[in-house]
């Protein structure tokens, strides 16, 4: 594999990690404004990201690749509204999606189609996480004033898997 697309897949291994703290704590947020369904949804988004990063640091192993487990960084979040959470996570899904291309056109430049099918599987998820984060975000700008409207939404969140 190329130097560039292993440093490159093992800082996304990290971002990933990072992603699931960020989603950690969203879902503190929304636990402390008694949101569960919310809550529940952050922590199922918190449980994916870490089976993303440990899908790419397998494929490492897999491809005899030196793994380098950096430090993950606090989440900087301070949130106003309940909006601002939804906001948060759109945006760093938008990141980790241009990371995920990032790597992508690296590994395209050198050929290493191995690494090209390995991140089909995460194009195509990044694209659904954007949709998800999205649709949550439009969903609270049309119901999120009206706390009959906002109960159904937090259960409906709390019924996922």
């Amino acid at each position: 594999m190329e130097i560039k697309v292993a440093q490159l897949l093992n800082e996304q291994v990290n971002k990933e990690m990072f992603s699931a703290y960020l989603y950690l704590d969203i879902e503190n947020y929304f636990s402390e404004q008694d949101l569960d369904g919310f809550a529940h949804w952050y922590m199922l988004q918190a449980a994916e990201e870490m089976e993303h990063a440990m899908k790419i640091y397998n494929y490492l192993h897999e491809e005899q690749e030196k793994i380098t487990l950096e430090a993950i960084a606090k989440p900087d979040c301070s949130f106003k509204n309940d909006r601002e959470p939804l906001e948060a996570a759109l945006e760093h899904e938008k990141f980790i999606t241009d990371s995920i291309h990032t790597i992508y056109e690296a590994a395209e430049e050198v050929k290493d189609y191995r690494t090209m099918r390995f991140l089909d599987w995460f194009v195509t998820e990044q694209a659904e996480e954007e949709v998800n984060a999205n649709e949550l975000l439009a969903k609270y700008d049309k119901f999120g004033n009206d706390p009959r409207a906002l109960y159904l939404l937090n259960s409906e969140l709390k019924g996922r898997e």
